[in-house]
């Protein structure tokens, strides 16, 4: 069988190209967005590029200056704010001392620095501003960078690169420049396509744009070509990316649903904080997952160092249906580390296979820090679910779908090297360097390791809300999706499509009244995240001016929706809130429960029973630490049952305006429904943990409740 895998393809346009002019920022931007382009080449923030010419400095003088790709920033979108401006010669120059720690490096290439707005230059700077041509291009080619990770990579990239220089593996930034630095001494590199930096990428250069553009295509289709020609499976060499939306609707059995939260809960537990959990059930994640070596080969380490600040070191390896120990105490890094057996290859399956990554990750840490530095956490970021596919962990869908391409990209290279020889990637020390490295990690935290900005409140968290297309119920999704959930937000009306629409705040049609439906749409959602931490049991009907005697349909179509619909939303998300971290629900009552109003039966006694409803759970959920409690707001006009003629009709009946009506509390101030979504964020956090079976008014004091 002949394999389909399509070769890189060169995207150059020379019309384009032309309308560039002698523009060489312009240039640079659009060669560097055609290697950005093609996730193969570069992911997230990776690679790099640069061009060397011409600027005016303040006096109007022409100065020599390397203009390189910003730390970070994406080849893919890169705009001329993407490309730091640093003197060429002075940047040049620190090649040839001997050392330069991290910290001085940092500080010299701000120093040459011609704009001090621009971004942090990449850490490959010295080696862009060395390299004795115009232009350079970076990448670390899927391709090349499998067979440099092969066990006998040396001899095959030898033999495939004979016009390129083959360097061993050095630490990115002044370390590899210095590799490089010395290599130039013998080698000027004018007979030379490329360098191949084993374990790392492709760099490749020259004059015009152009050829170091195509040459970096064409040395990328050799390792393509020496791959195709030995692997005859397409299914090995391509990802599945073609399959994302079908996996996406992919449903699960509860029974797999509820092993999906627990494994997410041991991640958030080993973390510290809420995670979400993206399941990639594609056939290709999951062809991965049942290989009968996925636990050794998963966790030799990553295609390149460079990915270890997304994905750590390894991945964590999931058992199938094993059930997670729950009661283990939480695992501090005292812990004795005999209490489980390794989870990487192990017979004997852990009870908690994310605290049996966090003592392998804690013993790699031990092996290979100094007393300078201060462990990370040792949660997990990816994982294999045997025989169900992959995991990405991370705080938002965006940090997820970063890890799920990495992984993507991880297992083809895997599966490509284990067909042609066997993965062996760099090792944990030099992996180990590269995580703590202090300018690796500005990427992502912030100037120094542990400064990232404090998280948000319901950071990591699953939440769904009943009657978010108005009201309470759309701020209060709002609100939740301000503070860090992703929200499913279910209600009737159709607006709640438009109003919630985005990956992380969904607005979903849901008859409330229909079972089934409401089963559904819970398990959607999580399946989606992995979980379920909050739910905000809201939607509701109000009428008013019905005596009793008069009641037609009201009191029917009251206790469906208010109480009956509410127990049954409550009841489908039990299982999951279960497994949930931090978990609680809490239910929107009503002042009218205490303090009943004339005319208004139907609404009263529904909103009673949903108060019992709520008190019951927290007696019956307390065991599973799972809280629940109720708010019981109070003449919030901003909502959906609160028409004119119902606000006329009420202010009528107290024989005051409608402005009188809207402040006639004790402190004399509106009520909104931003108030009410505000409270519901915080008992649904940490100030509320120890609180359970709380019935919180929110009505600026009233005199009947009081």
């Amino acid at each position: 069988m002949q394999s389909t895998i399509e070769f890189m393809k060169n995207r150059f346009c020379q019309r384009q190209f032309d309308s560039f002019g002698d523009n060489d920022l312009a240039i640079r931007i659009y060669t560097s967005r055609l290697l950005g382009s093609d996730a193969n080449l570069v992911m997230h923030g990776g690679g790099n590029t640069s061009v060397k010419t011409t600027k005016p400095d303040l006096f109007g003088s022409p100065v020599e200056v390397l203009v390189v790709k910003g730390s970070g920033c994406d080849l893919k979108t890169i705009q001329d704010s993407g490309f730091s401006p640093l003197r060429l010669q002075p940047t040049a120059a620190l090649a040839t001392l001997d050392n330069l720690s991290d910290d001085d490096m940092a500080h010299q290439l701000r120093v040459n620095l011609l704009d001090n707005s621009a971004p942090r230059p990449s850490v490959e700077s010295i080696l862009h501003a060395i390299l004795p041509f115009k232009f350079v291009d970076h990448t670390h080619a899927d391709a090349v960078v499998t067979l440099t990770n092969l066990q006998h990579g040396d001899a095959i990239i030898a033999d495939i690169y004979d016009d390129c220089l083959v360097l061993p593996y050095r630490m990115p930034g002044f370390d590899l420049a210095k590799q490089v630095f010395d290599s130039l001494q013998i080698d000027d590199l004018q007979n030379r396509k490329g360098i191949i930096l084993m374990h790392h990428g492709v760099v490749t250069f020259a004059d015009d744009a152009k050829t170091a553009y195509e040459n970096m295509i064409q040395l990328v289709n050799r390792s393509e070509d020496y791959i195709v020609k030995r692997i005859t499976d397409a299914s090995i060499t391509t990802t599945g990316r073609k399959n994302k939306t079908a996996d996406a609707s992919r449903s699960l059995s509860r029974e797999t649903l509820l092993r999906l939260c627990q494994i997410r809960k041991s991640v958030c537990q080993v973390k510290g904080a809420a995670q979400l959990a993206a399941l990639d059930t594609c056939d290709f994640a999951t062809a991965f997952a049942t290989m009968g070596n996925v636990a050794d080969v998963a966790c030799r380490g990553p295609i390149t160092p460079d990915h270890v600040i997304h994905t750590k070191r390894t991945a964590c390896i999931f058992e199938t249906n094993d059930p997670l120990d729950d009661s283990a105490e939480e695992l501090t890094q005292s812990d004795d580390d005999s209490r489980f057996s390794r989870n990487q290859g192990s017979n004997h399956h852990p009870n908690n296979e994310a605290e049996q990554f966090a003592i392998d990750y804690r013993r790699y840490f031990r092996d290979h820090a100094n007393d300078q530095l201060t462990m990370l956490d040792a949660a997990p970021r990816w994982g294999v679910w045997k025989e169900h596919g992959t995991l990405a962990f991370g705080n938002t869908p965006a940090d997820c779908e970063i890890v799920t391409d990495l992984t993507e990209h991880t297992i083809k290279c895997i599966k490509t090297a284990e067909a042609l020889d066997r993965w062996q990637p760099l090792g944990p020390k030099d992996v180990f360097r590269l995580e703590y490295w202090v300018l690796e990690q500005r990427k992502v935290v912030g100037n120094t390791i542990g400064s990232s900005p404090a998280p948000k409140i319901h950071q990591g968290k699953i939440a769904v809300v009943t009657g978010a297309a108005s009201g309470i119920g759309l701020a209060t999704a709002r609100r939740l999706h301000d503070d860090g959930c992703v929200v499913l937000g279910l209600d009737i009306d159709r607006s709640v499509e438009d109003l919630l629409c985005s990956r992380s705040l969904r607005g979903v049609v849901c008859d409330l009244t229909d079972e089934a439906a409401v089963k559904s749409e819970i398990e959607n959602w999580v399946r989606r995240f992995g979980g379920l931490d909050i739910v905000v049991l809201n939607a509701g009907v109000f009428e008013s001016g019905e005596t009793i005697e008069g009641l037609t349909d009201t009191w029917t179509r009251a206790i469906e929706i208010n109480l009956t619909a509410t127990q049954r939303v409550l009841r489908h998300c039990i299982a999951f809130l279960k497994h949930g971290y931090e978990a609680t629900a809490i239910i929107v009552g009503s002042r009218n429960f205490s303090a009943p109003g004339a005319g208004a039966s139907a609404y009263s006694v529904s909103k009673a029973g949903v108060t019992q409803l709520a008190r019951v759970a927290a007696l019956e959920l307390a065991k599973d630490n799972v809280r629940i409690n109720t708010v019981h707001p109070d003449a919030v006009f901003d909502t959906g049952i609160w028409s004119e003629t119902v606000l006329k009709q009420s202010a009528d009946r107290y024989r005051m305006t409608v402005e009188q009506y809207k402040s006639k509390n004790l402190l004399r101030r509106q009520i909104t429904s931003a108030d009410v979504a505000a409270m519901i964020s915080t008992v649904a956090g940490p100030i509320f943990a120890s609180t359970t079976g709380a019935q919180i008014p929110i009505d600026g004091g009233n005199e009947r409740v009081i």
